[in-house]
């Protein structure tokens, strides 16, 4: 069998083993989540029956200028489309789109701004429209909802039918608007006290916590037809750095990572992942030169050869000062791909970001830098997870009032 067609019957028989393994462990789940679970994994299994000879031979007839685009995730300056970042959409066919907070003023506007963004997209391909939306500080949805409580508080409760109830509440929460992709959970293990950037992002303070409730907030979330992406692989918990601004170093040996920052992400590889974020930190025990992010030791030996994921992963912004005060966004980006990652995020347009790593990722390709059956194979992830969740950035119908009345009962539960 061709290497492409084994990834997308690995993707969906990973997606397929981790619904039986969540469902089997979480026996105390209302049977109104174990039902919701279930039917989503029946509605995805279509991919199986679907052909993958089909779908490797639409990727092969796509010019490579078109595949490189499906790789990149991109941002923009304001709270409307300028006619350069239309373009960006239309012509440059790119595989995604995050929203930031610059980008959302009111429910109306954010409305109207996924509307343009949907509008843009002539590629036969859907966009996967992302934000970060995990509850507590983290939240970029419009005020007219209650915010969700912090990952933190919801770990306090240590309950995973609280857990999948947020996860679903979540993902409502965006899909009204038509974004199809949550950066969330995050996975990473709150043991550092200094550590200001993830604090009560975290679950919690050990690996045991952060599996069970991580993986109840992902399913719950993807039980709403959208796609979770947990972070930030290989964990960003035991620093006191902020990569946003600057790079953190974590100075742990091997056996350390794979007993404590891996466990929850090796959970959510064992409960059928479909996404993880990389994280831009230097782990000197794998990797002395480079960050995780476009580090082949880390995403190539570690994360696919090691943990055996075949999921997609995507990069942190590739604009943060990590990694753009360090080693150069365009230069770094390029490197990521080499690396083995599949979407490289890039929030930062103003100077043509988008095609300087699209000319670079197609230069790359033509001079062998990078092999065209990789651009494939991580085409292949992209495409065929937009096909597990039938994705479409019309925005789903949400009773808003339900939704209100289970946001204050979990906030209440925070409160007991």
């Amino acid at each position: 069998m061709k290497k492409a067609a084994i990834i997308i019957i690995s993707l969906t028989a990973g997606a397929i083993l981790g619904w039986s393994i969540y469902a089997n462990s979480q026996v105390t789940t209302k049977s109104s989540h174990t039902q919701k679970e279930a039917a989503f994994s029946t509605s995805k299994q279509h991919l199986e029956k679907h052909s993958v000879d089909t779908l490797e031979k639409e990727v092969k007839a796509m010019s490579l200028e078109d595949k490189t685009a499906q790789l990149l995730m991109v941002g923009f300056e304001g709270s409307t489309l300028s006619k350069k970042e239309e373009a960006m959409i239309q012509q440059g066919h790119v595989g995604g789109v995050i929203l930031l907070g610059r980008n959302v003023q009111s429910e109306g506007q954010l409305q109207s701004l996924v509307t343009s963004i949907r509008s843009a997209n002539t590629n036969s391909a859907p966009l996967f429209i992302g934000i970060d939306e995990e509850g507590g500080r983290v939240s970029r949805i419009p005020s007219t909802l209650p915010n969700l409580p912090s990952s933190e508080q919801i770990g306090e409760q240590e309950d995973s039918d609280l857990s999948f109830q947020t996860g679903q509440a979540l993902a409502q929460k965006v899909k009204q608007y038509g974004i199809n992709m949550d950066f969330a959970p995050v996975l990473d293990i709150n043991n550092n006290p200094d550590n200001e950037v993830i604090g009560d992002r975290s679950f919690g303070s050990t690996p045991e916590k952060v599996s069970k409730l991580g993986m109840a907030t992902m399913n719950g979330i993807r039980s709403e037809g959208v796609v979770p992406v947990v972070k930030h692989f290989p964990g960003h918990g035991d620093t006191s750095v902020d990569s946003h601004a600057q790079l953190p170093v974590i100075d742990k040996s091997v056996d350390t990572l794979r007993s404590f920052e891996w466990v929850p992400f090796q959970k959510a590889i064992q409960a059928g992942a479909d996404a993880i974020m990389t994280a831009h930190i230097l782990f000197p025990a794998l990797d002395e030169e480079v960050p995780a992010t476009f580090s082949k030791e880390i995403i190539s030996g570690v994360l696919r050869e090691q943990m055996d994921y075949q999921g997609l992963i995507i990069t942190d912004d590739m604009a943060m000062g990590a990694i753009a005060n360090n080693y150069g966004t365009t230069e770094a980006a390029i490197q990521a791909v080499e690396a083995g990652v599949d979407m490289v995020m890039l929030t930062d347009t103003r100077q043509n970001q988008f095609q300087d790593v699209h000319d670079g990722l197609v230069n790359a390709v033509e001079k062998g830098k990078i092999a065209e059956e990789q651009i494939n194979q991580s085409v292949m992830r992209i495409l065929s997870l937009k096909q597990k969740y039938e994705l479409s950035s019309a925005p789903e119908e949400v009773n808003e009032e339900k939704l209100k009345s289970t946001i204050s009962t979990i906030r209440e539960r925070v409160r007991e």
